[in-house]
C-alpha cells in the first residue's frame, strides 16, 4: 500500500515538473470551471486531511486551503508532495490499521454532516483512487492546453489491469481516463 500511495503521488510530481505556472493556473472555460492548480490543492486537501486526522482522531475532508499557494505556484505543491511522501513513509502497520472517525457533508441541499467509523488505510485508499481521477481531470486540462502528459498520467489502476488483461497495454500510453 505505500509504494503505491508514493508511485501515485510520484505521477503528480512528475506532472508538476514539467507545467508552467501559466497553464497550472489557467481556466480553460467554458469547458473547465477549476485550474490544474485547483485540482493539484484539492489532491493536497485530502492527504492533509489525513495527516491532521491522525493527529487529532479525526478526518475532515471538507477542510480545504482554496485559494492556497498550492493552488498557483507548482514549485510549492511540488514541496507540499514530497512532505507528504516523506510522512507516508513514516507510517506504520499500527498507525494503517488504527480506527478512525471521518466527518463529512453529504448533502447539497443542507448541510447534512455525518460521522463514519473508517481506518487509516481506508482513507489512504481512498486519497489516492480520488488523487488519480483529479489526474484524470488535470491530464484534460493539459490536453486542451495542447501540453504532454507523463505516461499512465490519470490512469485508474483497474484500467491498467483490465488493457493488460484483454492485450490492450499498448493503449497504456494514450489512455488517461477512468
Amino acid at each position: 500500500m505505500i509504494a503505491s500511495q508514493l508511485a501515485i503521488l510520484e505521477q503528480g510530481l512528475s506532472y508538476l515538473t514539467h507545467i508552467s505556472e501559466e497553464d497550472y493556473t489557467a481556466i480553460i472555460s467554458p469547458n473547465f470551471i477549476s485550474s490544474a492548480g485547483a485540482h493539484m490543492r484539492h489532491i493536497i486537501d485530502h492527504y492533509q486531511a489525513i495527516i491532521t486526522g491522525l493527529e487529532m482522531n479525526l478526518i475532515d475532508y471538507d477542510i480545504r486551503e482554496r485559494g492556497c499557494e498550492f493552488e498557483s505556484c507548482p514549485r510549492r505543491a511540488i514541496e507540499k508532495l514530497n512532505e507528504i511522501s516523506n510522512w507516508i513513509q513514516t507510517l506504520t502497520s499500527n498507525q494503517l490499521r488504527q480506527s478512525i472517525t471521518l466527518a463529512t457533508e453529504v448533502s447539497i441541499h443542507n448541510k447534512n454532516r455525518q460521522k463514519v467509523q473508517t481506518s487509516v488505510a481506508r482513507e489512504l485508499v481512498f486519497a489516492g483512487s480520488h488523487a488519480v481521477h483529479h489526474y484524470a481531470m488535470i491530464a484534460q486540462i493539459s490536453y486542451a492546453q495542447k501540453n504532454s502528459q507523463p505516461q499512465l498520467f490519470g490512469l485508474a489502476p483497474a484500467t491498467a489491469t483490465f488493457l493488460r488483461q484483454t492485450g490492450q497495454q499498448n493503449n497504456l500510453k494514450q489512455q488517461s481516463c477512468c
